[in-house]
């Protein structure tokens, strides 16, 4: 134990522990856990430790961190100093190159169970494996990880809780409830009790209670946009005359505005303020020039006061405004607040039943880059949960890259999934003419076909990938694309051919609406689950009621909790796609 007292004083001891959260090969990030072991209070506290050339800490979070050379030290932030026996406090950090720290110091004694010098802490087990499931139980085994003075034995996490610590590389944990879903970690620990990074993954769902989404359980989500009541001409009564209303479980409005580390409002006008004449009207009531709430929130409250069963969600960000939650990132709490405060705005609190972020690319480039680094998701939907509470939805739409090192590799996705209610997975998108040239290809695929222009760009490999990190199946949704994406200038009629261009679309080369591709296009083969059409010179992909269904089908057989869809607008008059989705599901 490291000896923190003057002789006049009370012994007072402390660790300090490292452990490589997330490692994505051009980075990892770094966590340093600082605990007093002794009988009083620990004042302050400063780390210092060596990374060998070509590895430095790029960026730092609750503690103060500089270097001298390859020497690098972490002082205490002024809020974080003190801590009570027993009490522990952690700093993280985001890193580049491939080393580890060695030669660890806490306030200049030895860290005695963190990084030793001469003695490195263990590597990361293999990922478990699950056998011989039961409605209550599962078994777990693993290989191996390695230290250089030896292991000692192995703590096994079950949702990020320890659960059991045992000497060998095998645990059965009994006592588990009937069709749920859990998440199995394991670290190992060294003779020096040394902890090092947990394993990965693996997600179980225990047989029996209902085995997944069953008739009138799973999630069938829709976008409703605020701009559609503009051009399109698509408003909330819309969802009546189609019979949609009656065969959804969620609406997501889009989008709200992210902004000066800001929820804020997308479109004043579109959201509370344009007046609706009786025929536009939900229940054919025309709107006062002096009624407190207009606009699509007032047709969304009296589209629930006719069909109580729907659930309303405000979406914030989406692909244009996800550049803003990086600002909102570097304080949570602050971001947390300014949404609640908005979406729980008296004029409109009972029309909504809780949020959902659309975060496209966190730690990642999109539209713009983000460099709030991996744990910057897994923080910012912990703050939301604790602002918004248990009583509202907490939701989040994610990127569906599964390629190696991609997008879904760039955040604590399988951290954040405890604070939320499901994810979104934006299983669409894969492939378009922005690549002008091609070569042509389906842009929702259900799974990889040969010739695929991207691996991991693909709905199973997407889902495989957010289980293997710990997200349970029933809180995945699959994506679906009410519109096909196109190019023009194709001699070829299957997928993979060429192509000089995007084609021609009604609000947007290389994009149109399924209700019209049915008939100006229709589909003449299906690839990888989808469907997809050559016309002329134009080739398209886009989803039909017969390839929602069978999407439907896989999405029960693999136990998520249900399917959501952009958006309602592209769907026919009578909701042909948003009927596949409800059928498909039940």
């Amino acid at each position: 134990m490291v000896g923190l007292a003057s002789p006049a004083e009370a012994a007072t001891s402390a660790t300090a522990t490292y452990a490589k959260v997330s490692d994505w090969g051009t980075g990892f990030e770094g966590k340093w856990t600082v605990k007093n072991t002794g009988t009083t209070s620990l004042a302050s506290w400063t780390v210092e430790w060596d990374f060998p050339s070509g590895t430095s800490v790029t960026s730092a979070w609750d503690a103060d961190v500089t270097s001298s050379g390859t020497h690098w030290t972490a002082k205490n932030k002024s809020w974080n100093g003190t801590l009570a026996p027993g009490a522990s406090v952690s700093f993280g950090f985001n890193g580049a190159g491939p080393g580890a720290p060695s030669g660890c110091k806490l306030n200049g004694g030895s860290c005695d169970g963190g990084s030793v010098p001469g003695d490195n802490p263990p590597s990361a087990p293999g990922t478990p494996s699950a056998s011989n499931i039961t409605d209550t139980s599962v078994a777990l085994s693993w290989t191996a990880a390695t230290d250089d003075k030896g292991i000692k034995n192995y703590d096994v996490l079950r949702d990020g809780a320890k659960v059991a610590t045992v000497t060998g590389t095998t645990y059965t944990n009994t006592g588990l409830t009937a069709g749920t879903d859990y998440s199995y970690t394991v670290q190992a620990r060294d003779t020096a009790d040394q902890t090092g990074p947990v394993s990965g993954a693996r997600a179980v769902r225990t047989t029996g209670g209902g085995g997944g989404p069953g008739p009138g359980s799973a999630v069938k989500l829709g976008y409703f946009t605020e701009w559609g009541v503009y051009q399109r001409n698509y408003h909330v009564k819309n969802l009546v005359t189609s019979g949609s209303a009656s065969k959804i479980t969620h609406i997501n409005y889009a989008f709200g505005n992210v902004s000066g580390g800001r929820c804020t409002i997308g479109d004043a006008y579109a959201d509370y303020d344009k007046a609706y004449t009786a025929d536009q009207a939900v229940d054919g009531v025309a709107d006062t020039w002096d009624q407190p709430l207009r606009g699509n929130f007032n047709q969304l409250r009296k589209l629930k006061a006719q069909h109580p069963h729907i659930k309303v969600l405000w979406s914030f960000g989406g692909w244009t405004w996800s550049g803003g939650f990086g600002q909102a990132a570097a304080n949570p709490a602050a971001f947390a607040q300014s949404c609640y405060d908005l979406v729980e705005d008296p004029r409109w609190a009972d029309v909504f039943d809780g949020i959902d972020l659309d975060w496209e690319y966190p730690n990642a480039c999109g539209l713009s880059c983000d460099t709030s680094g991996p744990a910057a998701f897994k923080n910012l939907m912990q703050a939301m949960r604790a602002k918004f509470g248990t009583n509202n939805l907490v939701t989040a739409a994610v990127t569906a890259d599964a390629s190696s090192g991609g997008k879904i590799d760039a955040a604590d996705y399988g951290g954040a999934a405890q604070y939320l209610n499901w994810y979104n997975v934006m299983t669409y998108d894969f492939f378009g003419a922005w690549a002008a040239q091609g070569p042509t290809a389906p842009h929702s695929p259900l799974t990889s076909y040969p010739g695929i222009p991207q691996a991991g760009f693909n709905s199973a490999e997407a889902i495989a990938k957010f289980k293997a990190k710990g997200v349970p199946s029933a809180k995945l949704l699959l994506g679906i694309g009410f519109y096909g994406r196109g190019w023009t200038g194709v001699t070829q009629a299957t997928p993979g051919g060429t192509a000089t261009g995007p084609a021609p679309g009604t609000y947007e080369q290389g994009i149109e609406d399924y209700k019209v591709l049915k008939s100006s296009c229709p589909a003449t083969g299906t690839i990888a689950g989808t469907a997809y059409a050559k016309c002329g010179s134009n080739w398209w992909s886009y989803d039909t009621p017969a390839t929602v269904n069978s999407k439907m089908s896989w999405a029960k057989s693999q136990g998520l909790g249900g399917a959501f869809f952009w958006e309602f607008s592209g769907d026919t008059t009578n909701g042909e796609l948003v009927g596949a989705i409800n059928s498909g599901l039940n």
